[in-house]
């Protein structure tokens, strides 16, 4: 950033920017006028979806119903050619076009110079941009049936985008030093990540919380190392909830980042009524003398695949299943209530088996059904019996995970995700995250694994799987095994 010299700053409501080309206020006090803001040829596709736009439209909403005075909405990045008498979009691309695309929708009958230049001929954005503004003039239409007297709603909506809705805006006229902002923005880890979204949008949920309350839950959430969160999200939290549904889980980001934002308290349908219910329940009663005087547990107000509760609740849920997980991580024999000195994972633990794509990928797959199993069936502070048969559940959730990596010479997610699925030709491939989630007790999912896991015959292991001393333990007196297969042995899940 300090080589970079010549950049203006400005902040620019969307109306005067799209309809009318300015931008009124910048830093050296000078407006600036007739503004036409071009995509350059270097400009990926549009590819926001309808889905994506509609999720814009309705955090807009939700602004204007809180009565924000004013939403900023991003940062965009302009390069001033002058040669063209353009102001090329270097960032910020894909929500200027819905933006204009949203107002079009809105204002119905007034055309919107941005829309009409020529961009480079892509299926992406031929098709996307069809397909939200068709979305957008749905709702339209939606909000005007609901007024059907009068189009004030719709009126009110597009005069808070034009007026109130603002853009942070970057402007320079030399190119490289409007890429050097871009990419010094990104390298300063100025732009936001997933969890760094869901923190703004709970955050501002938390209206009606005091601000002694609201920096104990920002303190905590910062006190937290941000890497182990992101991994919390985007690693684990993320591909659960879309495994117990069915689907591949790629990648958490800003596009898909909605299944985290949950009921707000705005929402008022039975869905939402059910589980706001339920929640207000629970913290209802931990709050009030009853788990004392009949010497009862907490209530748990969170269940992995349910809805999250917008707000404070959310970074309750956050914090609970990123301390599960770190329990569940951490074998020491003495500490934290899950994974105590487990043999298994003593076994697992050993810097042969934490490197690696595919070692990492599987300890994953072991790490979440374990965490998933947890969360349904052992409470807060688990029996003997609890225990027990989560012990017993460990070698089934190993058998299962490291199963996909017997036969593996080289694993990746595409392999990973058909196992899970149920898709992959491998021994053991079912969706056991499924399988969890439906079972009425451990008992009952005890056995159905037991039915469902199958032996692993010699035939079936990949090169890389090494069987020679399975039956041996380290020669160090440390008393750990050195190959995970000997544990399929031992439990009789494998085939010589």
């Amino acid at each position: 950033m300090s080589n970079i010299t010549n950049l203006k700053l400005g902040i620019a409501k969307i109306g005067e920017l799209l309809l009318h080309g300015e931008v009124s206020r910048v830093n050296d006090g000078n407006p600036l006028i007739n503004v036409k803001l071009a995509i350059p040829n270097y400009q990926r596709p549009y590819k926001w979806t309808a889905k994506n736009a509609i999720q814009l439209l309705d955090d807009i909403i939700d602004a204007r119903n809180s009565n924000k005075g004013v939403y900023r909405v991003g940062t965009l990045i302009l390069h001033h050619d002058k040669d063209n008498s353009v102001y090329n979009i270097v960032d910020g691309q894909q929500r200027v076009t819905t933006f204009a695309l949203l107002l079009l929708a809105l204002l119905e009958t007034r055309h919107i110079e941005f829309l009409e230049q020529q961009v480079t001929d892509n299926p992406y954005t031929r098709e996307n941009v069809t397909n939200n503004y068709r979305a957008f003039v749905r709702r339209r239409d939606a909000m005007l049936n609901d007024n059907i007297n009068d189009d004030r709603n719709v009126k009110d909506l597009r005069e808070f985008i034009e007026n109130q809705c603002e853009f942070i805006v970057v402007i320079t006229s030399d190119i490289s030093e409007a890429f050097q902002f871009f990419d010094s923005q990104n390298a300063r880890g100025k732009k936001l990540y997933p969890h760094d979204l869901l923190k703004a949008y709970h955050l501002r949920e938390m209206s009606d919380i005091s601000i002694e309350e609201t920096e104990k839950v920002v303190k905590r959430w910062e006190d937290t190392k941000q890497n182990e969160l992101a991994d919390l999200f985007g690693e684990y939290l993320f591909r659960v909830r879309e495994w117990l549904r069915g689907n591949y889980a790629w990648e958490l980001n800003e596009h898909n980042i909605d299944k985290f934002k949950g009921i707000s308290k705005r929402d008022n349908s039975p869905y939402a009524q059910y589980f706001k219910g339920a929640f207000a329940y629970a913290d209802m009663v931990n709050r009030s003398a009853m788990p004392f005087v009949s010497g009862m547990h907490d209530l748990n107000p969170f269940q992995l695949d349910a809805p999250i509760i917008a707000g404070k609740p959310f970074f309750d849920y956050t914090h609970r299943y990123f301390e599960i997980l770190k329990d569940i991580q951490n074998n020491d024999k003495y500490v934290g209530y899950f994974v105590n000195g487990n043999e298994i994972v003593m076994t697992l633990e050993l810097p042969k088996y934490r490197n690696g794509v595919g070692n990492r990928i599987t300890r994953k797959l072991f790490d979440l059904a374990a965490l998933l199993y947890v969360d349904r069936f052992c409470p807060d502070k688990p029996t003997k019996n609890d225990l027990d048969l989560f012990e017993q559940f460990l070698v089934l959730d190993f058998i299962w995970a490291y199963s996909l990596r017997a036969q593996y010479y080289s694993l990746g997610w595409a392999s990973a995700q058909k196992y899970i699925m149920g898709s992959s030709s491998v021994i053991n491939s079912f969706n056991l995250y499924k399988c969890i989630s439906e079972a009425p007790a451990p008992t009952a999912l005890l056995s159905e694994l037991a039915d469902r896991i199958k032996p692993l015959p010699s035939g079936r292991l990949a090169t890389n799987a090494r069987v020679d001393n399975i039956d041996e333990k380290e020669k160090d007196g440390s008393g750990i095994y050195s190959y995970y297969l000997h544990y399929f042995n031992i439990h009789n899940f494998y085939i010589r």
